[in-house]
């Protein structure tokens, strides 16, 4: 019997047992996983390049990553030039957060709850599971083959580019989601932030989709909805450090000199 079947039908017991997380692929295999799926985003959509706000993003992610537990991923840190609000993250380190979640935010720990949240997606692997139950579910002896090490580079670009077509990388369960909050949060207070932002930035989330839902119909179709997790979160609500800053009034300020952002309609 070949080594994928013995994988697989050990794979089908450990789901048979009813737990949670069945992770098939390597921290090295994830992290290739994610160079090709997020190539793939980068072709697809626009990216904000401005310097003061990308440096701005990417100074608040390597703050959390330095905080941050688990694998040491190649963290990296992108901002999408769209309007509605949203974020997301790829297996093995990129992080994308849409400039309309970054004008919508009003304080700094706001921005700092997005991006530590999904980190934590990363850092707890849930993209790694997600993909292998897509694996499993789907019975894909010659794609779990070459998950295993024996596909080239161009198995690995089709692989990435299957899962991402099908929102693999995309759409969580409730507990992931959960979890991300919960480790989110912790991230946040380790690194220096008031955790209370996550609550506030799911309240905006919450506002927005009452006033605008077109605005947040993407976060939406991935997401819990806001008014449950903002539920959960006030259990643990933690107070302390920072919430806000100059340099994230600046970056706003410079946000509002741009030209208006996408939108995902029109792409």
């Amino acid at each position: 019997m070949s080594r994928s079947m013995v994988m697989l039908g050990a794979v089908w017991m450990l789901a048979a047992a009813g737990l949670g997380a069945i992770s098939l692929i390597s921290v090295e295999q994830e992290i290739a996983l994610g160079r090709e799926a997020n190539a793939q985003v980068q072709r697809e959509v626009p990216s904000l390049q401005e310097r003061t706000v990308l440096g701005y993003v990417r100074d608040i992610g390597a703050r959390l990553v330095a905080r941050s537990q688990g694998e040491a991923y190649p963290y990296s840190f992108h901002v999408a030039d769209y309007r509605e609000l949203n974020a997301f993250a790829l297996p093995g380190g990129p992080v994308w957060i849409h400039r309309g979640l970054l004008e919508a935010a009003t304080r700094e720990s706001q921005v700092a709850a997005v991006l530590a949240h999904e980190i934590a997606h990363i850092s707890e692997r849930h993209a790694a599971d997600q993909a292998s139950k897509s694996l499993i579910a789907n019975l894909g002896l010659g794609l779990l083959g070459a998950i295993l090490g024996n596909g080239t580079s161009a198995t690995t670009t089709r692989m990435a580019a299957g899962l991402l077509a099908n929102g693999v990388f995309l759409k969580f369960s409730r507990d992931d989601e959960r979890e991300a909050d919960r480790v989110g949060m912790a991230l946040m207070a380790r690194a220096g932030w008031d955790s209370r932002g996550m609550i506030e930035l799911l309240e905006i989330l919450e506002r927005e989709a009452a006033r605008n839902p077109g605005q947040v119909a993407t976060f939406l179709s991935t997401h819990p909805s806001p008014e449950d997790r903002i539920a959960r979160l006030r259990a643990s609500d933690g107070h302390g450090g920072t919430r806000d800053s100059g340099r994230f009034r600046d970056v706003r300020a410079r946000l509002r000199r741009l030209p208006p952002a996408s939108s995902m309609s029109r792409n």
